[in-house]
């Protein structure tokens, strides 16, 4: 579509400062936007007014302190006027693997106030079909505003952490609103800080759309999980069966690991399944497979183990992925937390990008290797990759995830 002039002059009010809110206002402000920032979280809001972000991400820190001392960004307990709206909240599940909406539903309630005729209100939270539409009734239920006359439009993010400043400009977007006129709008908006094309669709497409890219990945990671533990029962390396069934020019196995985590593959498809469980048995099945692979793990882990007395075991990495600090529903997590109940066991947890965690004393990978017995490697960080042979010597190694195999390929 065709590019229009910079519309600098309007206001945006981001509300959710996270993984997706913070990196998505800074970006906007380094274009030239003056963005109010929400969140709800005072010691987070407390490092970005400070000029820093609360997260790790590459760049991210640079581009917060730039747009904090030019006063484009500023983080605020509450919503205030604008003329563009950003929900960018969490989207969590409930126990029963349900599409938990209330982070969506506060978010929306609390902009009520602020709205007024020609706003755009823009949900990019990654929801189920029809969540749009759910913004869209409670603003009509709570201010007088007349129906047309505020725009609303999903545009789901689609960025991969470590590269989220990258990908939130260069990415392809969906764009769609509940009408032609709000995709329209939302698109003209997009186009003033996207690279990418913008593809115009309908709000449940574009809902549906996010939520079908990661049931997809989830069901070929859970094809390499699943292949994972029948090679370990045929006692096969599976890294090099995987390796050597990738020379077909149509095969492409992804690679195993400790399971599936991080805030979209672990949550969107259970939001298909729940729509249409009689339609969606693959995506079920792909989840229940990726959600035992970390019982998987620990069994393993319990069977040498009982072979010692007092194991000291080391376990690698507790992000969901490498070289990040985000935990958000990590196997890893949940393996060492599985771990930790062993009787008389010695523990080392080592996860280099987070200071701190509640469950576990974090230890330097030095120190947790020296005198270990078993070495769980659970996640792909640099630093694990590095690790001198010799120090892993008279050990038992378990690399779930394939990260010593990896370095010396």
């Amino acid at each position: 579509m065709t590019k229009s002039p910079h519309s600098f002059e309007k206001k945006v009010c981001v509300v959710g400062l996270g993984y997706i809110g913070l990196p998505t206002a800074a970006v906007l402000a380094s274009r030239g936007y003056q963005v109010h920032g929400v969140e709800v979280n005072a010691a987070a809001a407390e490092v970005i007014n400070s000029g820093k972000a609360h997260i790790i991400e590459p760049d991210l820190d640079l581009l917060v302190r730039a747009a904090v001392q030019t006063d484009r960004l500023r983080a605020f307990p509450k919503p205030d006027t604008a003329d563009v709206f950003l929900l960018c909240v969490p989207t969590p599940l409930t126990s029963d693997n349900k599409a938990d909406l209330s982070y969506v539903r506060s978010a929306t309630e609390s902009i009520c106030g602020c709205l007024k005729e020609g706003d755009l209100v823009i949900l990019e939270s990654t929801s189920p079909p029809g969540t749009t539409e759910m913004i869209a009734k409670i603003v009509h239920e709570r201010t007088s505003l007349k129906r047309g006359t505020v725009h609303f439009a999903h545009a789901p993010e689609r960025v991969l952490p470590g590269k989220i400043l990258r990908e939130v400009v260069e990415n392809d977007r969906i764009i769609g609103g509940l009408d032609e006129t709000a995709t329209e709008v939302c698109a003209r908006f997009y186009e003033t800080f996207v690279a990418g094309k913008l593809h115009l669709t309908t709000a449940r497409t574009a809902e549906t759309a996010k939520l079908v890219e990661n049931a997809f990945r989830d069901v070929n990671i859970a094809f390499a999980n699943e292949l994972s533990m029948f090679c370990e029962k045929l006692d096969l390396d599976v890294w090099e069966l995987i390796q050597l069934a990738n020379r077909h020019p149509r095969v492409n196995i992804l690679s195993p690991g400790a399971g599936v985590g991080g805030h979209c593959i672990a949550i969107d498809p259970w939001f298909l399944v729940e729509i249409a469980p009689e339609l969606t048995p693959l995506m079920r099945q792909a989840r229940l497979v990726n959600q035992a692979k970390p019982h998987w793990v620990v069994e393993r882990v319990k069977q040498r183990a009982s072979r010692l007395k007092g194991p000291r075991i080391a376990c690698l990495g507790l992000a969901y992925k490498p070289d990040i600090d985000d935990l958000r529903e990590s196997p890893s997590v949940e393996i060492a937390q599985e771990l930790k109940k062993i009787e008389d066991v010695d523990l080392r947890v080592v996860e280099p990008n987070i200071e701190r965690h509640p469950d576990f004393e974090l230890v330097a990978l030095e120190k947790a290797l020296e005198g270990a017995d078993i070495v769980v490697v659970l996640v792909g960080h640099r630093e694990f990759s590095r690790i001198p042979a010799r120090l892993l010597e008279e050990k038992i190694v378990m690399d779930v995830c394939g990260a010593l195999r990896q370095a010396k390929s």
